[in-house]
């Protein structure tokens, strides 16, 4: 798979992509965005996997991560931002959006204030934020799998570009975050039009079942996959994930428009 590396100024921040290149391939264009600590490198696989069934992919570095510059904040808002100079750069106007976990909050930020421009909202394992009156969430109480342990003692090794890249000052403001109240984000599911697909793991997984029965109520062309899996189901249960994901980015493909 032959991708073109480019990069987009973000108000003041270098954000690195890779794009597979193609305006006429099979239905619209997929951005694919990973979680925290990690990098686009991550959804390599399904990238491929992708472009083989005809899709044009496009895979960002967010700030703070891989390629990427690093910012003086690490504000949600700002990795929403971030997407949206993406898609303005390279003028996209109708999209699939597969986020994981940060990735898959920053992409459910521009399905609200985009909702004509995201076709399909692929959610994997994104801690949803709380609401008002809500207990403080438990996320960094809980304990992570074997496999998770393996992948992080390992992953230097294995990626070490990800890892030594990541600007780990945005941990403490991430898990800030996602510890606050958001009432905003909630009121605003209501201007969601894109069907959503949200992709939960099992016990190890960071998803409050509570609030995510909450959201499905809110967005009504929204489905739920569970994979007993840990947080990151793309890469532990692969072919499980793509199995849910693939046939749902399928659905009513549209097609290139002729000029």
């Amino acid at each position: 798979m032959i991708m073109t590396d480019g990069v987009v100024d973000a108000e003041g921040v270098r954000l690195h992509y890779r794009d597979s290149g193609g305006a006429d391939v099979l239905g619209s264009p997929v951005v694919l965005v990973h979680g925290m600590g990690g990098d686009g490198h991550t959804w390599d696989t399904f990238a491929r996997t992708l472009v083989r069934r005809g899709r044009r992919v496009v895979v960002p570095d967010l700030r703070g991560h891989g390629r990427s510059g690093r910012a003086r904040s690490y504000l949600f808002g700002e990795f929403g931002d971030d997407l949206e100079a993406l898609l303005d750069h390279l003028s996209l106007t109708r999209v699939d959006l597969v986020g994981h976990s940060l990735g898959g909050h920053a992409a459910t930020l521009v399905a609200q204030r985009r909702p004509t421009t995201v076709r399909k909202l692929v959610v994997e394992e994104a801690p949803l934020p709380i609401r008002p009156g809500d207990e403080t969430p438990s996320i960094t109480t809980k304990f992570p799998s074997a496999r998770e342990l393996l992948h992080a003692t390992t992953s230097v090794i294995r990626h070490p570009r990800a890892v030594l890249a990541f600007d780990r000052s945005m941990t403490s403001s991430a898990l800030t975050q996602f510890r606050a109240p958001d009432p905003l984000w909630w009121e605003s599911l209501a201007h969601m039009e894109s069907d959503v697909l949200l992709v939960v793991g099992g016990p190890t997984g960071m998803v409050d079942r509570a609030r995510l029965e909450a959201m499905t109520a809110l967005v009504p062309r929204s489905r739920v996959v569970a994979v007993d899996s840990g947080h990151s189901v793309h890469r532990d249960r692969f072919a499980e994930f793509d199995a849910a994901v693939g046939p749902f980015l399928a659905e009513h493909q549209e097609t290139p428009r002729a000029l």
